[in-house]
Order: structure tokens, then sequence, then C-alpha cells
């Protein structure tokens, strides 16, 4: 479900609490390191600094990591469209949808909710893709909580692909949304 809050002062009061965090940051304070057109002018140690303010801890309980790229303008002045939004809706509909039924017999909402014990019963991974699972764990040197995180994102995945078992593909694409060191 969510976590609560309590608020203690004379008394608590407990409110119900699952949301969303959506952040963004720069790769360094001046915002280019690693930028193939414009050079990067803060030293290194500025920049491992810069990116160890944000605890590892905090870190691991984050789900998703994109990194945003520069974009060329023809890529921006292009003419053509990606994939419709209707498209992406019913997808997304139809994945709820398996969601929804596959926790009707418990507190659950969604897969982002499982804790490790749900996450061993729903998130069966395909024989051939543990080893890319298990490569994953050793060389990215990934937590427990990680590696959960991982499972649950692969079974979002595999559920907007309509697909019972996950696979080594919906490994991978989950495996690429942990966070790199830059530095």
């Amino acid at each position: 479900m969510g976590s609560n809050w309590v608020l203690q002062t004379q008394g608590s009061v407990t409110f119900p609490a699952n949301f969303m965090l959506v952040g963004a940051m720069n790769p360094c304070p001046c915002g280019f390191y690693g930028d193939p057109f414009r050079k990067c002018t803060c030293p290194s140690s500025l920049v491992s600094r810069y990116q160890k303010r944000i605890s590892g801890p905090f870190l691991d309980r984050v789900d998703i990591f994109i990194e945003v790229p520069h974009i060329d303008y023809e890529k921006l002045a292009d003419d053509r469209l990606g994939e419709k939004s209707d498209k992406v809706q019913a997808r997304v509909t139809t994945a709820r949808k398996i969601q929804r039924q596959r926790f009707r017999d418990t507190r659950l909402n969604s897969n982002a909710d499982m804790t490790p014990t749900e996450v061993r019963e729903f998130c069966r991974v395909e024989e051939s893709a543990q080893s890319l699972l298990k490569a994953a764990m050793k060389q990215l040197y990934l937590s427990a909580r990680a590696f959960h995180r991982i499972l649950k994102l692969a079974r979002t995945i595999a559920d907007l692909e309509n697909v019972e078992t996950i696979k080594a593909h919906h490994l991978a694409e989950a495996i690429q949304y942990r966070p790199r060191s830059l530095v």
C-alpha cells in the first residue's frame, strides 16, 4: 500500500501516504559532465562530491533512473511521431487489469506494492534469464533492495507485454534503469 506518517504533539494522527516521487538532477554543477558537445568545467573531485550528495540508501529506493542525453536539432525538428498515446494507454490499462487480477485476494494494488515475499510468489523468472540476474547482482554490486526493485520492474515490463513469466529481455530492460556511477 503505502507508508503512514505519524504526527505527534498531544496525540497522534495517521495519514495514508502513497505517492510517486519524480526528480531530476544535473550530472555535475555545470551540467555538462559526459556531454559529447560541451566540455564540463568541473574538477573530478567536485563532480564526485556533487553526485554523492544523494545518499546510497535513498538512491536504492528509486525504481527507475533515466539519463537524458543531449538531443540534436534534427531529432527535435523531425516531423515523425512516436507511438500514439492511445496505444500506450491501452497497454497500460491492460497491465493494470493484470495487476488487479493478480492481487485480487491481497491488500496489494500494484507490482510496486510487493514485499520480498510477494516478489518470490509473483515474479517468476524464466530459467534462462536467471543467469542474467545473477551476473547483474555480482557485477553491479546490487543490494537486496535493488534486486527486488529490478524484479518488480521486470514484472511490470512483462505485464505491459501481457506475458506471465519474466524473460531475459524484461530483466535486461529493468536492469538498465538502475543508476550508473558517472564518475
